[in-house]
């Protein structure tokens, strides 16, 4: 019987306590022991889960790592600290789980996965829907051809998120902070799932595999990033199209849809949900499981499962991060192309679940669709 490998968790509150909660599950499974808690003020015992015992805390990410003899570290604090924390922990030889984006640009990202690839160390990127049975299965279907040819790829994702959101962290909603790249913005963040699960689906995940970007970015919050945007990604394979806001009517569980020239086949991630749609058949439902991406990360330690998420295998979002930090700052909608609703404090655009739903479709920008208030298309990237 293996021992429990211990693990320091750097950023605990905020998202990190969902990362408590399921480090805490895996600890009753007698996997891994949090032996160590990095946040600038320490938890309180009632922020605390209970069962996690007594878990050594200090502000200092790598003095933590020494104290602990940590195998592990799981990173959830904020996106420009990603890399330096992540090389920390990489130059111990200690692992990591690296919570998505992995970094706030592409030079950031590749010193990152480059020290790390030095170090010899395991590292796993947060994108939890990856882990979804789902993916190789969607991938099995369209290898065996049940929707034909590719036609491309959508994302769509309609959600809300109220003014406070924004007010969250200073980091929040940010472009750049103290002259440091954040780049927060719905693509990148929140709805960085749809891209990267659409990348995923697509098989065209490493940087290499992107040829050109398109990007439109809006915000209709009084803040620095975009809260409102689409993106085109032309692959080497076949194009994606991503429609996002967190300024939806009526908010609802974000999907991507892969379109062949016999059907379509609908995934809805946060669901491990599967429609399939084809011609001359029923519309037939699937449901999978899913591999915590922790637990995978464990497994690979002491069994040698493969990885479900490299940093290569984010390769490709990053290239889309990196055309949103370099595209000119987001437009702000005109006034009148939204409001507020008062009972929830969160600004709405009227007619936006339709464009998101629509841009995944049709896999055209918001522009192409006639949005009154679309800038022209821009290609931002054209990566070499």
């Amino acid at each position: 019987m293996s021992t429990a490998v211990p693990i320091v968790l750097a950023g605990a509150r905020g998202h990190g306590r969902w990362h408590l909660d399921n480090i805490r599950r895996l600890q009753d499974k007698g996997i891994v022991r949090l032996a160590g808690i990095c946040e600038l003020t320490p938890l309180t015992a009632q922020e605390l889960p209970e069962g996690l015992g007594a878990p050594e805390q200090s502000a200092d990410f790598g003095a933590l790592l020494d104290a602990t003899g940590a195998r592990i570290a799981v990173i959830c604090t904020p996106i420009p600290t990603h890399t330096d924390l992540a090389l920390t922990a990489a130059h111990r030889g200690v692992h990591i789980l690296l919570e998505k984006p992995p970094a706030p640009s592409y030079a950031e990202f590749r010193r990152m996965a480059d020290g790390i690839a030095e170090a010899g160390v395991a590292c796993q990127i947060g994108f939890q829907s990856l882990g979804s049975h789902a993916v190789p299965a969607i991938r099995t279907l369209l290898a065996e051809g049940a929707v034909g040819e590719i036609a491309g790829i959508g994302g769509a994702g309609a959600w809300a998120r109220p003014e406070a959101y924004y007010r969250r962290a200073p980091w929040a909603g940010r472009r750049r902070l103290n002259g440091v790249d954040v780049i927060d913005g719905v693509l990148t963040n929140p709805l960085a799932h749809a891209v990267a699960t659409a990348l995923a689906l697509g098989g065209t995940t490493r940087a290499e595999d992107v040829t050109d970007i398109e990007t439109e970015l809006l915000r209709a919050n009084d803040i620095e990033s975009d809260d409102t945007s689409c993106v085109r990604v032309t692959t080497s394979r076949t194009p994606v199209v991503v429609g996002a806001t967190l300024c939806a009517e009526d908010p609802d569980d974000p999907y991507v849809v892969v379109h062949g020239e016999h059907g379509r086949i609908t995934f809805w991630y946060k669901q491990d949900r599967v429609l399939l749609q084809r011609a001359n058949h029923g519309p037939e439902e699937f449901e999978y499981g899913r591999t915590d991406l922790l637990e995978n990360l464990v497994d690979h330690l002491t069994d040698g499962t493969d990885l479900l998420v490299t940093p290569d295998a984010t390769g490709a979002f990053m290239r889309v991060v990196e055309a949103i930090r370099l595209a000119p700052d987001p437009a702000p909608l005109p006034d009148g192309a939204w409001h507020l609703l008062p009972d929830e404090q969160r600004r709405v655009v009227p007619g936006i679940d339709g464009l998101v739903a629509a841009a995944a479709d049709t896999l055209a920008l918001y522009s192409e669709l006639g949005a009154p208030w679309a800038p022209p298309a821009r290609t931002n990237e054209v990566s070499t």
